[in-house]
């Protein structure tokens, strides 16, 4: 198991075997993102690759879980990914599930037959960063989607019978446009209709982009209790989902919330109104977050 640079996965990734296919971003141009500035993307040899996995099959051959990692594996053609998913299926005998990161482009880029096809061979979820609802602060943030673009992926992905991780950002419009930001990612998030959601809480990182705004002035922080403001609108517009695991419990977040939309959105939402009645006591101390 070799690996290069800073490597990430989603929480519910933490039993998971991590395996570099990428190292980087092919995007790495959103301004709040320092994850991947250690390094510039390119595709790890496959070589390489393929003798990870043997070596850890025989290390870990009760691996249940495995994720391709970095930042937006799915990049690879389809080709090198049914060969990477047939690999992991020779030498981890138990295995239950591949994730993988994807952006909107990378999976609309791939036709339903090849979604179709790395669902079968066993890719299982993909996570992707919506950030926010509004083009408004996509456009800001440098995303490089829209709204509609990351709509049309996620239901594309879900069609093809693979799961569907969303992930929103508290805070990264800051207080000009939280309103906005919390209302469009409700709306956008229910016409995804995800299998997952769930929001982080913005920290700035520095040598980012919005950290370098912050020192300007450019860019206002908000307050932890205006972040649970937020919250809370994001979730009182989350309206239509069929059956859908809601969290909070990334280590940036002040308040973890965990549910089932739509049956506990009258739960999450009292909860959030004691806390708030409550104020800072109920609050994760701002020297416990962390990325």
């Amino acid at each position: 198991m070799r690996y290069l640079g800073t490597v990430v996965r989603p929480p519910s990734e933490a039993r998971s075997y991590i395996l570099q296919v990428t190292y980087g971003c092919s995007h790495n141009r959103c301004t709040f993102c320092g994850t991947y500035l250690d390094k510039p993307f390119r595709i790890r040899p496959e070589e390489e690759v393929l003798e990870d996995i043997t070596l850890t099959g025989q290390r870990m051959p009760y691996t249940r879980r495995v994720f391709l990692a970095d930042g937006d594996a799915m990049v690879l053609s389809t080709r090198r990914l049914v060969t990477i998913l047939d690999a992991l299926d020779s030498a981890f005998p138990h295995l239950e599930r591949v994730g993988i990161y994807a952006n909107a482009r990378d999976l609309l880029n791939k036709s339903e037959d090849d979604l179709s096809l790395l669902c079968r061979k066993g890719l299982g979820i993909v996570y992707l960063g919506l950030e926010s609802g509004s083009d408004e602060i996509l456009r800001r943030i440098c995303k490089g989607a829209t709204a509609s673009e990351m709509v049309q992926a996620v239901r594309k992905a879900r069609a093809t019978g693979m799961h569907a991780s969303v992930i929103a950002i508290l805070g990264i419009g800051g207080p000009e446009l939280s309103s906005a930001h919390a209302e469009a990612t409700g709306r956008v998030v229910s016409e995804m209709d995800p299998d997952y959601f769930s929001l982080l809480t913005l920290m700035l990182v520095p040598g980012t982009e919005l950290h370098r705004q912050w020192q300007a002035g450019a860019f206002q922080l908000m307050t932890p209790e205006a972040m649970l403001v937020e919250l809370r609108q994001v979730i009182g517009h989350l309206d239509g989902l069929s059956h859908c695991v809601f969290r909070t419990n990334h280590a940036s977040n002040y308040l973890p919330l965990a549910g089932t939309l739509p049956q506990d959105k009258a739960r999450l939402l009292a909860t959030l109104d004691e806390a708030l009645a409550r104020g800072k006591s109920v609050l994760r101390p701002e020297a416990w977050r962390a990325l």
